[in-house]
């Protein structure tokens, strides 16, 4: 059974730093995707970062890339998102989510990249709280 466990979260002030670890366990092979969203209060879910752990290819949302940067540690199975120069509208609930890669059928067979669309990933954490003071 694929489960993923956030930690990490609080409150940080504007311009502070904050972590994010993701603890994922039950893949049975190392070609997976892990990905982090986040949902504000009266918002949409949105992607934040997603990458491959296998060969480490990633994606991040335009706005956000330069400041968030994903990272994993696959001997412990856990991926990160350290998030530098918080603003308040970082605000939000941040999940982590994860599914088996992909590959187009072609021949020789070709890694679909990482996606942020949240239709694509079958597991995901109970989320964990980000809060940014002004």
């Amino acid at each position: 059974e694929v489960q993923l466990v956030e930690s990490g979260g609080g409150l940080v002030q504007a311009g502070e730093s904050l972590r994010l670890s993701c603890a994922v366990t039950g893949f049975t092979v190392e070609d997976y995707v892990v990905a982090w969203f986040r949902q504000a209060p009266g918002k949409e879910r949105e992607g934040v970062s997603c990458m491959s752990i296998k060969d480490g290819s990633r994606n991040y949302a335009t706005a956000l890339e330069g400041r968030f940067t994903m990272s994993s540690d696959n001997a412990k199975n856990t991926v990160y998102l350290q998030m530098n120069s918080l603003e308040p509208d970082d605000t939000a609930v941040y999940y982590c989510a994860a599914d088996f890669r992909t590959w187009f059928a072609s021949n020789p067979p070709i890694p679909v990249a990482p996606t942020l669309e949240p239709d694509m990933y079958s597991y995901w954490g109970q989320g964990i709280q980000v809060t940014v003071s002004s």
